[in-house]
């Protein structure tokens, strides 16, 4: 670590918290030791960290309850030298940086009294701000910066010191929600919720903005397992509900639904999701009654800020969702106007036929279990549900997302164009029925980017219904991916970034996230993210495929092929095993590893084998699959614009060529573009 640079000291329980931190130093240029590796210990390993605690110009301890648990660890020495080097300073030196990562308390009695001293800075779960990176630029190029050392005013002496920026942006923010939320809520509610945020001696709610909520899957209590698709439905309906609420933050279903009967306490959830309120609860339908019993839950301390249980009759269902909605918003002190609620009420059909809504919640369970066999036993739910109830909108959007989605992952050919043709269809139907359902407007625009390859109609309809449904995470996440298509990567990476705010436990879209940043050459970053898709589904196609291509690009003919070989047996493997052993300085070896790809998936992955011909300079044989990938619509063409071994020809006229052919534009348009 070069002398003047930063010391990154964690706990290995908060490592994700610790990297997410590093990475943000690193992408603004600053320099930061971090240690990766959980092998702590030894002679070498104990003289390195000595070392570079004694020639770093800045100390960040990352504090969290998982310090405060901990008896021993070696980040506690760390701490130590840190404190034994700080003593021999001068008083006004800045150099200790206390980083606290979830609702620790600044007078917690394990952090050393040294630590205590100076101000500390609140990054929930890591989320670092641009005003604490520019701060750390300030204090390493020695600019003044008057609160980042400022010693801690004296237990009583409020007012002795200004509090951070970080901190009065906070304030400032919540005065504006209390003015918004003046006339929708009792006055006495609104000053119990001023008081509540300004009293100096509550705990700062450090598992996610005040604001912010996570819907857990309500517990099937019926006792058929072949109940919780409507257990899950009710969960996802209050989810859609809520996100009607102009200042509420909801994360969203996927990331909340991996919590399922877990055994985790509300903080660690709250932490995880980054959501300072959970509503938990039971559902459980018998013949024609259903009871709903729910909880609102402060993630922080656990305690209960409301409960209720509902008995009610099924054909009474959606009266009963909206009285759960509006209990829960008049708790959070949401803003509550007649007009937004109205329009949570999308998901329901024109009819009112609740055998309709009964079969569209039991395709949206079988739909995201994310395998062909449960995207068929959708598609069969959403053709009943239109059956049912023909002037659905949302059936049709919905039929119309897994008909495109079974084409592209799992059929080529003819069936796929066949299927395309079906989703096309009711796309157009759910317009048609409903021209301002943001839900029909994403499933139309998915058709136009996947099966016609329309990138400028896909774009528009993607940010029509993000227009219609600003809160919704996976019509950003689209957006985001349509415009990596087109070359605005920059744009496409911060959309996926708003996206994962909401939805920060779905593992694929850290995955998008990570080719994005690969194709800027921002490794650091592309590699953190792999590694956070891997860390919540190690077990997922293709991601460590990814960290193969990341890994290539470093020059680390080892580390690729490790990477490769704990890719899961089939095509992407395969794929990963072809562009490893390019590296590898075997000819013979990756000639080999190239003709087990051609042999085995040429119908299915041309766009792969050009990647692998680039990777071995051959330039005539990299256009020649680039043509043929054309021909069978290859998915894999959306990546053309950001994909670093693809890009190794973006001076050759055959690929600003190729680029006309498909729609896309040129390097040099996107250059101008940007």
């Amino acid at each position: 670590m070069p002398i003047g640079a930063v010391f990154l000291s964690y706990a290995s329980g908060d490592s994700a918290a610790a990297e997410r931190i590093c990475t943000s130093l690193r992408s603004a240029g600053i320099e930061v030791w971090f240690d990766q590796s959980e092998l702590r210990g030894g002679d070498a390993w104990d003289q390195s960290i000595r070392k570079q605690i004694k020639t770093c110009a800045l100390f960040i301890p990352v504090i969290s309850h998982t310090t405060h648990d901990r008896d021993e660890g070696y980040f506690r020495l760390e701490w130590k030298l840190a404190v034994d080097r700080s003593n021999l300073m001068a008083a006004d030196k800045a150099f200790l940086l206390p980083v606290v990562i979830d609702g620790t308390r600044d007078d917690d009695e394990r952090v050393p009294e040294r630590f205590r001293e100076v101000q500390w800075t609140r990054l929930p779960n890591g989320a670092t701000t641009s005003e604490f990176v520019e701060r750390i630029r300030g204090l390493l190029s020695g600019s003044p910066i008057t609160d980042a050392s400022s010693v801690r005013p004296a237990a009583g002496s409020f007012g002795a010191a200004s509090p951070t920026s970080r901190r009065r942006s906070v304030r400032e923010w919540w005065a504006q929600t209390i003015l918004l939320a003046v006339g929708a809520v009792a006055v006495v509610a609104v000053a119990y919720f001023v008081l509540e945020r300004a009293t100096p001696s509550r705990p700062t709610v450090s598992t996610g903005p005040p604001n912010s909520i996570a819907v857990l899957p309500l517990a099937n209590e019926s006792g058929d397992p072949t109940q919780q698709y409507f257990s899950d439905g009710l969960s996802e309906d209050l989810i859609t509900a809520l996100s009607q609420f102009a200042g509420l933050k909801v994360i969203g279903r996927t990331s909340s639904f991996k919590f399922r009967d877990s055994k985790e306490d509300s903080r660690s959830i709250g932490t995880k999701l980054g959501a300072a309120h959970l509503l938990e609860g039971s559902v459980r339908r018998a013949g024609d009654v259903v009871r709903v019993s729910t909880e609102l839950i402060n993630a922080l301390d656990g305690s209960t800020l409301w409960s209720a249980r509902y008995d009610r009759p099924y054909k009474d269902l959606f009266a009963l969702q909206d009285d759960i909605t509006r209990a829960v918003a008049t708790a959070l002190k949401a803003k509550l106007l007649l007009a937004e609620n109205a329009a949570a009420q999308t998901d329901r059909p024109p009819s009112g036929n609740l055998e309709a809504y009964n079969r569209l919640l039991q395709g949206r369970f079988y739909d995201a279990r994310d395998n062909e066999a449960g995207e068929r036993k959708a598609i069969e739910e959403f053709i009943a549900t239109t059956q049912l109830d023909p002037r659905y909108a949302l059936a049709w959007a919905s039929l119309s997302g897994a008909l495109t989605s079974l084409g592209e992952q799992w059929l080529d050919g003819t069936a796929a164009q066949k299927v395309y043709a079906e989703a096309r269809a009711a796309a157009n139907k759910a317009l048609t029925l409903e021209p301002d359902l943001a839900a029909a407007h994403g499933a139309h625009g998915l058709v136009l980017r996947i099966a016609d390859f329309d990138w400028r109609g896909a774009e528009a309809e993607y940010r029509r219904s993000l227009e219609l449904a600003p809160n919704v995470a996976s019509l950003k996440f689209s957006l985001a991916n349509q415009l990596a298509t087109v070359g605005q990567v920059e744009k496409a990476i911060e959309l996926t970034r708003a996206a994962l705010a909401t939805e920060p436990l779905r593992s694929s879209w850290y995955e998008w996230l990570a080719m994005d940043l690969l194709g800027l050459k921002r490794l650091d970053e592309s590699e953190a993210a792999i590694r956070k898709a891997i860390e919540l589904q190690p077990h997922a196609e293709g991601y460590y495929q990814a960290l193969t291509m990341i890994v290539i690009q470093r020059g680390d003919a080892n580390a690729a092929l490790a990477a490769a070989q704990q890719e899961p047996a089939g095509v992407w493997q395969d794929i990963a095993l072809a562009m490893a052993r390019q590296i590898g300085g075997d000819p013979a070896v990756a000639d080999a590893a190239l003709k087990n790809l051609i042999d085995k998936h040429a119908a299915i992955a041309a766009y792969n084998i050009a990647e692998v011909y680039a990777l071995r300079s051959d330039a005539d044989k990299t256009f020649e699959w680039l043509e043929r990938a054309w021909s069978i619509r290859d998915p894999g063409i959306t990546s053309l614009l950001n994909d670093p071994f693809i890009l190794r020809y973006k001076d050759d006229p055959r690929f600003s060529a190729f680029c006309r052919k498909v729609g896309l534009p040129t390097p040099a348009e996107v250059e101008r573009h940007i």
